[in-house]
């Protein structure tokens, strides 16, 4: 007996996000099956791939990124550099030093380095607060203003500041913001409905569902990520039709599996191969299950991720 295929195509899609503008556009999400089905129907918009650069610099305990950014003495120079590795699609700049518990690095001059990031690059930008709310609710609204029709993603307002980020960041400088939630559908879906209600359109929002490294609870964010893409799709949820973004690097390579020293557990081989694979393996899983955009540290990572994606979409 003859296979007949039967492709699962959904009357609903998940909604197709402009990031970037000035002829340096990607776009985010726009399918209408599942993770990676492409043999049920094209997907227009495969996942993309960020690059992370702190205002603190390249992530210093991170192998192999002090040799990749050798001669880079700013952070816009790292950030150009980034933009130099195989398979980056935007760059993301995170704004560690904002933090009033760290550097409490002015609003004024980080608004300053990502005009400075910004004019360095060639691909799209994202921005990354201080993860401190109140700092953050200030900081997104003056960047947002600042960076007036390039259409970058800022990531990410929460529950708490979400009437600031959200109105500032799109009703009134026009850029896309990210709602982010702690892996739960029903936080994530009611941080959109709240957006929704002040007036920002959902193409103007992207998801931040939260992160964990492969192993380390990550059985909860996959869950999260595959119950959102269902829902978007399956039961036409026009809440939850976001693309999600995914931060990966940071919990990658913040586990004891890519911290510790190979003097320390010899058996586990290279740290800097270690970490590698923890950040492929976690961001390879983060894709399958829905995630749109990854956001990676280590050049080789970012390659194999993309290189798997050209493959499979």
């Amino acid at each position: 007996m003859p296979f007949t295929d039967k492709p699962q195509v959904f009357g609903a899609s998940i909604n197709a996000l402009t990031v970037g503008a000035e002829g340096r556009e990607i776009v985010l999400g726009g399918s209408n099956v599942l993770p990676l089905y492409s043999f049920d129907a094209p997907i227009p918009n495969a996942p993309r791939v960020g690059v992370e650069v702190s205002d603190r610099g390249y992530d210093k305990t991170v192998p192999g990124l002090a040799e990749f950014y050798a001669g880079c003495e700013t952070v816009p120079e790292q950030a150009k550099k980034a933009c130099t590795m195989e398979g980056c699609d935007f760059i993301v700049l995170t704004l560690d030093s904002a933090d009033p518990n760290a550097e409490n690095t002015s609003v004024e001059d980080c608004v300053e380095l990502v005009k400075a990031v910004y004019d360095a690059i060639d691909k799209p930008l994202a921005v990354i607060g201080s993860k401190n709310i109140e700092k953050d609710a200030d900081l997104f609204v003056k960047v947002a203003d600042a960076m007036r029709g390039k259409n970058i993603l800022c990531l990410s307002c929460r529950e708490e500041n979400y009437k600031q980020v959200g109105a500032g960041v799109v009703l009134a400088a026009g850029c896309l913001v990210g709602g982010e939630s702690a892996v739960d559908i029903n936080l994530a879906k009611q941080l959109n409905v709240l957006l929704s209600q002040l007036g920002i359109p959902s193409t103007s929002v992207v998801m931040n569902l939260g992160s964990a490294a492969a192993g380390y609870g990550f059985e909860y964010l996959a869950s999260t990520i595959e119950r959102v893409k269902n829902a978007a799709l399956t039961q036409n949820d026009q809440a939850l039709q976001m693309p999600v973004v995914t931060i990966v690097g940071d919990d990658a390579w913040s586990v004891k599996e890519t911290l510790l020293e190979e003097s320390e557990e010899p058996e586990w081989g290279p740290r800097e191969e270690r970490g590698i694979q923890m950040e492929i393996e976690t961001a390879a899983a983060c894709i399958a299950c829905g995630s749109d955009a990854v956001l990676l540290r280590h050049p080789v990572a970012v390659k194999t991720i993309a290189d798997m994606i050209k493959e499979l979409v």
